[in-house]
């Protein structure tokens, strides 16, 4: 997680504008989706240069995105949305969460462009159709888009070689399986007992599997429950606490204010009024 990446909710539509030769570089985290609703755009990208005609998709990764480019006659008006693959907590498993993290990091090559037939554009465009009616089916629909385009990615790869060790393979089967959310509430001491080895060996199978340690990955899980929780209800702080894992409110001010750059309560203030700004300014127009 990073404390200077921008929060706001993904898997929602918006409309930007891009005057003739405007240039935009998206800095919205996690995987980007842009339609080109009408004109002519240039994906730009230090390997590759790419056309994006009307109807087009293209898609960008978390990393070495590039930028898009109206055309000089025309301009071009856009459809786009964003997912980050770390907030769908509930939905998204351990293993796959660390499939799409490296491939984004492997995605050196330009953003994916998907032309106006392809199945990916053409739902992306019945989806945009009725993205004045916010909600669970309209999110459900992006999110399919999502899962449909990074099938591939998402998929545990078939050329990992088979470990010796059936512990790891325990653990790997167990992390296939378990969505993030579950490591809110997790105990080591459960891990051990699930995977019948000692508490030193399920630590370094952890880590090995999942790239980090446990108790790095559990509060990284813990503060992305909280943040949610801080931008989508109006509970207090010390419930948030609860909610999210945390014993102790004093600590997760503290975990938070490291993580985030500022107390949970300041966090929620400035998420709400550039919430209220943003509101009534989804359709944005960039000039050149």
């Amino acid at each position: 997680m990073s404390a200077k990446r921008i929060f706001e909710p993904h898997l929602v539509v918006r409309e930007l504008v891009l005057r003739p030769a405007c240039e935009w570089r998206p800095d919205w985290p996690g995987w980007l989706f842009v339609q080109v609703i009408s004109g002519q755009a240039y994906s730009v990208h230090a390997s590759k240069n790419q056309e994006v005609q009307a109807g087009a998709v293209i898609v960008f990764s978390d990393s070495e995105r590039g930028y898009l480019r109206a055309s000089q006659l025309d301009g071009a008006a856009l459809h786009y949305f964003h997912v980050e693959p770390e907030r769908l907590l509930g939905l998204i498993t351990l293993r796959e969460q660390r499939n799409l993290l490296e491939a984004s990091r492997r995605n050196k090559a330009a953003p994916r462009v998907l032309p106006p037939e392809h199945p990916v554009a053409e739902k992306f465009k019945g989806a945009c159709a009725n993205s004045d009616e916010p909600g669970l089916p309209a999110r459900m629909k992006l999110l399919e888009l999502f899962t449909e385009m990074l099938a591939n990615d998402l998929r545990a790869r078939s050329n990992d070689p088979v470990s010796p060790d059936p512990a790891r393979t325990r653990m790997e089967e167990l992390l296939r399986q378990m969505p993030m959310a579950s490591l809110v509430d997790l105990r080591l001491d459960h891990l051990v007992q699930e995977m019948g080895c000692t508490p030193r060996h399920v630590s370094r199978l952890f880590h090995e599997v999942v790239g980090t340690c446990f108790r790095k990955k559990q509060s990284e899980a813990r503060l992305l429950r909280a943040r949610e929780l801080l931008a989508t209800t109006d509970s207090k702080v010390l419930d948030v606490a609860m909610e999210s894992g945390f014993q102790s409110v004093s600590l997760f001010n503290v975990m938070f204010k490291r993580e985030f750059g500022s107390t949970p309560g300041e966090w929620r203030e400035r998420f709400k009024k550039r919430e209220m700004k943003w509101r009534p300014a989804r359709r944005q127009l960039l000039r050149a």
